[in-house]
This record gives structure tokens, sequence and C-alpha cells, in this order.
């Protein structure tokens, strides 16, 4: 994806995944009541800290904290904009 976006120090853009649909059930889950995913890919990344270098890149999906982030809107697409201290995990 070519995002027009370069994060400053060691900030990362960050495309939230999809909420689920369904349940493990099958029971569809309306819009009102589906959770903000905490999984994301990362789609750009800053230069880090010059004591800390930067451990994610872009193309790694990720795990954050539930109300990590700032929500950004760039061409239509919603992203969150975090701290790479905001990522749990790797996965």
């Amino acid at each position: 994806m070519g995002l027009n976006i370069k994060p400053l120090a060691d900030r990362v853009v960050v495309e939230p995944a999809a909420a689920e649909e369904k349940t493990a059930g099958g029971i569809i889950i309306p819009d009102t009541a589906k959770e903000k995913p905490q999984k994301g890919k990362v789609l750009a990344v800053g230069n880090g800290k010059p004591d800390e270098p930067m451990t994610v890149k872009v193309g790694d999906t990720v795990l954050y904290g539930k109300y990590s982030g700032t929500e950004i809107s760039i061409d239509g697409g919603e992203y969150l904009m975090m701290r790479e201290a905001d990522i749990f995990a790797i996965v």
C-alpha cells in the first residue's frame, strides 16, 4: 500500500484489523456491539530515537492496547498513529 506519511521518532502508523463479524458459534455481531480490534498491520515506521532503534518494521502484524494510539484519516482510510511503546507484541 502506498501510504504517503512518514511518522517521526518512535511513532508507527497501524491499519487496524477488521472487527469480528460473527462469534465462534455463528452469531452475527451488530455494529454497536463490535469490539475495537487490538491487532493490526504496520504501514509506516519512524526512524526511532538515537538511543532506541525501532523494533517493528513495515508489514509486521502487531498487538496493541485497547485504547492505544490516535485515530487518523488519510485518503479515506482509518489508521492509528501510536508510539512503539504502545505495541505489546509482533505476531
